[in-house]
C-alpha cells in the first residue's frame, strides 16, 4: 500500500508534504492557492524535483506558490481570447482554415504558468452530446483544413474515446491535418501504450506537439515514449514556454532544443508567457527572449530553432517576435553587392 501511495499523482499540498517537497508549515498557505488553481504532479515529474534546491526548475513549473495569488492589472482571465472566438462549446475558431477542439479540461499535470489556468482542472469537459455538436460544427465548416486537439490534454482521454474522435475527424474529407497538443509523453510516459498508439492511427496527417520546458524532462522513460510514437509514424513537433527560473539562460535553452531534436521532435514554437493571472513571476522581458533566441542561432542546428511567438490578447492570434538579425545598413550593403554581381554577369 505504501508503494502504491508513493507512485500516485500528487493533487494536494498534503501529498507534497508527504513526498518531502513542501515543508509542513507551508501547507496551509498553499491550500488557498490550489483552491483556485488545480494541482497535479505526476510521479515522473515529482521524481525529478530536487527538494534541496530552492530554485529547482521542475519544482518551479509544477509546485504551487503563494505568488500565484498576486495578479497584475494587465493580466486577464482569458489572456488569448478563446472565448471571443468560440462559436460553440469546445471549439475555438481563430483562423479560417483551422480550429481548436477541446474535448477535456483535465491534464496529467497542471503547469503553474498555464494560460488556461482559470479553466483547466475544473468542470467543463465536453459531454457526449456537446462533443457531437462540436464535431458537427467541424463537419459543417468545409474551410477547416486542420483540427488541433487541445484542452486540457487530449491524451488523458481513454484510448477508446480518443479513437472515436480521431475516427470522426478522419472521416471528414476536408480535414487533412489532425494536430494534438500534449504534455503526456514527457510527464506521464507510461500512458503511451499500444492502445494509445492504436487510437491515434489514421490515414490523415497526424502531428503531435510535445510540450517540454527543461532538458531534465527528457528522462529515459520520456525518450522511450517519444520513440514509440515516432516508430508508429506520428510526426513530432515541440513547443515550450520561455520561463524565468526555468529555461531563461542560453545554456538551458540550448540544451532543451538539442534534447527535442535528439528525440526526433522538431522544435516549433517558443511561447512568450501569456498574461494569465498570477503568472508575472514567470515572465521575462520580450527583449530578453529575443537575446536568447539570437544566441541559439549561432550555436545550434537550424533543426533546433523554434519560432519565438507572442499570442496577442483578445483572440488575435500568434505573432513572431524573434530578433532581427540584419540592420538596415547590412541589408543596403547586401543589395548593392547583389546588384554588382548581377551587372558582372
Amino acid at each position: 500500500m505504501q508503494a502504491d501511495n508513493a507512485r500516485r499523482t500528487s493533487t494536494t499540498p498534503a501529498h507534497l508534504v508527504e513526498a518531502g517537497l513542501v515543508p509542513p508549515e507551508q501547507a496551509a498557505a498553499l491550500e488557498e492557492v490550489v483552491q483556485r488553481y488545480a494541482l497535479s504532479v505526476t510521479p515522473a515529474m515529482r521524481d525529478l524535483i530536487d527538494p534541496a534546491d530552492p530554485a529547482d526548475p521542475i519544482a518551479r513549473q509544477f509546485l504551487p506558490s503563494p505568488a500565484e495569488l498576486n495578479s497584475l492589472p494587465e493580466e486577464l482571465a482569458d489572456p488569448i481570447g478563446d472565448g471571443a472566438r468560440s462559436p460553440i462549446k469546445g471549439i475555438v475558431h481563430r483562423y479560417p482554415d483551422r480550429v481548436l477542439l477541446m474535448p477535456t479540461v483535465a491534464c496529467a499535470v497542471y503547469c503553474r504558468f498555464c494560460f488556461r489556468r482559470e479553466v483547466v482542472g475544473g468542470p467543463g469537459g465536453l459531454t457526449v452530446d456537446e462533443l457531437d455538436a462540436a464535431l458537427g460544427y467541424i463537419r459543417d465548416t468545409p474551410a477547416v483544413w486542420e483540427v488541433i486537439l487541445t484542452g486540457g490534454d487530449p491524451l488523458v482521454l481513454s484510448p477508446r474515446r480518443l479513437a472515436d474522435i480521431v475516427g470522426a475527424l478522419s472521416a471528414m474529407s476536408h480535414v487533412q491535418v489532425i494536430r494534438i497538443h500534449s504534455r503526456v509523453p514527457v510527464v506521464a510516459p507510461e500512458r503511451v501504450t499500444d492502445d494509445l498508439l492504436t487510437a491515434l492511427a489514421t490515414d490523415k496527417a497526424l502531428w503531435l506537439s510535445v510540450h517540454a520546458n527543461h532538458p531534465r524532462e527528457f528522462t529515459a522513460e520520456a525518450r522511450a515514449a517519444l520513440a514509440r510514437l515516432a516508430h508508429a509514424g506520428i510526426a513530432l513537433i515541440g513547443q515550450s514556454v520561455l520561463l524565468k527560473g526555468v529555461n531563461d539562460t542560453p545554456d538551458t535553452l540550448e540544451a532543451l532544443m538539442r534534447a527535442f531534436v535528439a528525440t526526433r521532435v522538431r522544435p516549433y514554437y517558443l511561447h512568450h508567457p501569456d498574461l494569465a493571472p498570477g503568472t508575472g513571476h514567470f515572465r521575462p522581458a520580450i527583449t530578453e527572449g529575443q537575446e536568447l533566441v539570437a544566441h541559439l542561432r549561432g550555436r545550434v542546428s537550424g533543426l533546433a530553432q523554434p519560432t519565438y511567438v507572442l499570442d496577442i490578447p483578445g483572440g488575435h492570434g500568434k505573432s513572431p517576435i524573434g530578433p532581427v538579425y540584419l540592420d538596415g545598413d547590412t541589408v543596403a550593403d547586401w543589395r548593392g553587392t547583389r546588384h554588382d554581381l548581377r551587372h558582372d554577369r
